[in-house]
């Protein structure tokens, strides 16, 4: 699967934008999707085979991180997609406080 494929599933997205900066361990990134650990570990494969994550073992755990050098001008695509999100969310908490008044 190529990375445009891969990061068609929002879940996978998801994922890319919990490890973006950050290194996580499996189990840290499945805690924050209501599907099995089993579920997440395959998108987290699926990632990794396209190239968009990296995997370092420390002991017995997984940690990933998103390889944003290896993906090329799809880094630039994603951090300007969750910055239009980011953007929006905040447009939209500034008209509901503005609408609630003094």
């Amino acid at each position: 699967m190529d990375a445009t494929q891969a990061i068609a599933e929002p879940r996978r997205r998801e994922i890319l934008r919990l490890i973006w900066d950050r290194e996580l361990s499996a189990g840290e990134i499945a805690a924050h999707f209501d599907v099995t650990f089993g579920a997440v570990s395959q998108h987290l494969k699926v990632l990794r085979e396209a190239g968009l994550v990296s995997l370092r073992k420390d002991g017995r755990q997984r940690i990933y991180q998103a390889d944003r050098e290896g993906m090329g001008p799809l880094a630039d695509y994603l951090q300007s997609m969750w910055a239009v999100r980011l953007d929006t969310l905040a447009a939209l908490a500034e008209a509901a406080e503005r609408s609630q008044g003094p």
